[in-house]
């Protein structure tokens, strides 16, 4: 089929509804799971983009003949606890199950201070037995490339901001970082906003760096003013003093931008809470918006214009990008952007 294909392309070969096809794709919902084979069999056959590295129709019809053919373990080696508000967490259900249907297990690691600091690997790791390995927080960049010389496969979701100068040799996996704040900030300037900030620890990961990035550009391409005094960016870390040092900061600004463009949406919930001991009532005074589409963006007060991110899509590329390196290790390095849609919710309303 030429050009791009689209869920309702999909739906119409199968005869089926959107709806339908959304669900077995993203694997969500209640669905019959012959019914979702089916989507996911003319997903590949149709050359759906987030198929582009699944493997045979064959294998997914019958998973017993792969899992006689591949197994062994894929071990998780994770920067710090992922808790279910984090997006890695339905991320990893997706990424499990699609690798159990290949024979694989996944062994979960804490990379802690320690580890960090020695290049050390976690004490319950078992290179003998694993087939690769795949990251997540895990951003110190001396340590990841470590990693990489251990002859595993390696694959990054999302990366340390040095990775763009000093690239990893490893398959880096993220979500779109741009489009959506292209997209706010365009919308926002034509109902008369001018002055935008930014609200992050630019170098804390790859993902950061992009979204800062395309806040850049969108001002330049808006032709508005980038003011550096309306941008929250400075080194610190994003741990339990976050939310303290956020509103030391917004005291000492001597102007307050009409909208801060947060980096995910757990600044967004620090900066509404600083805002709120000074007075500034969001989206009164001040607009807001987030990244992640985080269950706590749906419930704050007011709820949070965000970035939604495909988990389940990420986990199914994740896969398919780690089952296509350990079978042909010698392709070239990839990095994969997974889409994201933008969500207005209350804290941009005008």
């Amino acid at each position: 089929m030429s050009g791009k294909v689209t869920l309702q392309d999909i739906a119409d070969a199968l005869g089926v509804s959107r709806n339908t096809v959304s669900k077995a794709i993203n694997n969500t919902g209640v669905l019959a799971e012959a019914t979702r084979q089916k989507v996911l069999e003319k997903a590949i056959e149709m050359g759906y983009k987030q198929f582009s590295y699944a493997n045979s129709i064959s294998d997914i019809k019958n998973p017993t003949i792969t899992k006689s053919k591949a197994a062994g373990e894929i071990a998780l080696f994770a920067g710090r606890f992922l808790n279910n508000s984090h997006f890695a967490s339905t991320m990893l259900d997706k990424f499990q199950h699609e690798i159990s249907l290949l024979g694989y297990s996944l062994t979960m690691h804490r990379v802690d201070s320690n580890n960090i600091e020695a290049l050390s690997l976690p004490l319950s790791f078992r290179p003998e037995s694993t087939k690769a390995i795949i990251c997540i927080e895990m951003f110190d960049h001396a340590y990841c490339e470590m990693l990489c010389t251990l002859k595993i496969p390696v694959l990054m979701i999302d990366a340390p901001v040095a990775s763009y100068w000093k690239p990893l040799n490893a398959d880096i996996l993220l979500m779109d970082n741009f489009s959506s704040i292209y997209t706010v900030i365009n919308d926002m300037s034509k109902k008369g906003i001018t002055k935008f900030g930014f609200v992050g620890q630019v170098t804390h990961c790859r993902s950061f760096y992009e979204r800062f990035m395309a806040f850049r550009e969108a001002i330049y391409i808006n032709n508005l003013s980038f003011n550096d005094a309306y941008c929250l960016s400075e080194v610190h870390p994003h741990d339990s003093n976050y939310r303290e040092y956020l509103y030391s900061a917004l005291k000492e600004m001597k102007e307050m931008p009409e909208m801060f463009i947060c980096a995910n949406d757990f600044v967004a919930v620090d900066l509404i809470d600083g805002l709120k001991k000074m007075g500034i009532e969001c989206p009164r005074d001040i607009k807001l918006f987030g990244f992640d589409d985080s269950p706590e963006s749906k419930i704050m007060t007011p709820s949070l214009s965000t970035s939604h991110i495909h988990s389940q899509i990420i986990g199914y590329s994740a896969a398919n990008l780690i089952m296509s390196r350990i079978e042909q290790p010698d392709l070239n390095y990839r990095i994969t952007y997974t889409e994201t849609d933008l969500i207005y919710r209350e804290s941009t309303q005008m």
